[in-house]
């Protein structure tokens, strides 16, 4: 697939890129950078979710403990994210995060920190650089969020576009339908999507 991409500034720095917009009367030559997605007006992805797919907004849910006890209400799971922290509004003697999102249930899981831990998460519809999986588990560092470090990894991959990873050291908030990427260094080896299941 790699082998098709076609990158339109090739090799032109960010500096030489903004200079081109300016000089073609872009607005965008002067726009701040930015880590958000950028028609995402105030970060608030809940009221785009609202706005483009109103009909897949599922309202109001319970909060649950990972015991299934209630300890309050949401206005909707599309508000959180796994490993959140701020805006859960439940008091609770210790922090409580964001440990699973339940669409099936409308609800919304809650944990101490060490909860959100996870040794090894299930990866599906990986994409190899290479073309095909590796014949043999690979050594890697495998991100699993945008601004995630990376963590040192065992990938075992598998024929049916799957992989398992095996963290060295657990891993904090591995989020299902996130992307998963495994570097050798600085070289992407390949990449897909946490699935649920992640331990």
């Amino acid at each position: 697939r790699l082998a098709r991409t076609l990158f339109p500034l090739g090799e032109l720095s960010k500096d030489e890129v903004r200079e081109r917009a300016r000089g073609l009367g872009l607005a965008t030559a002067e726009k701040a950078e930015s880590q958000e997605i950028c028609f995402v007006p105030d970060a608030d992805y809940a009221r785009v979710v609202e706005a483009i797919r109103p009909d897949a907004v599922p309202g109001e849910g319970d909060i649950v403990d990972t015991c299934g006890r209630v300890l309050g209400r949401h206005p909707g799971i599309h508000h959180f994210t796994v490993g959140q922290r701020r805006g859960i509004g439940i008091a609770a003697r210790e922090p409580l995060f964001v440990q699973a999102l339940d669409p099936s249930t409308n609800r919304v899981i809650v944990a101490g920190e060490e909860a959100l831990r996870s040794s090894e998460a299930r990866v599906e519809a990986v994409s190899w650089v290479a073309g095909s999986a590796p014949d043999a588990p690979v050594e890697a560092t495998v991100r699993v969020r945008y601004r995630h470090a990376g963590a040192k990894a065992l990938v075992e991959p598998s024929r049916d576009g799957r992989a398992f990873v095996r963290f060295a050291e657990p891993v904090r908030a591995i989020s299902p339908g996130q992307a998963a990427v495994f570097y050798r260094g600085d070289e992407v080896l390949g990449g897909g999507w946490l699935a649920r299941g992640a331990t």
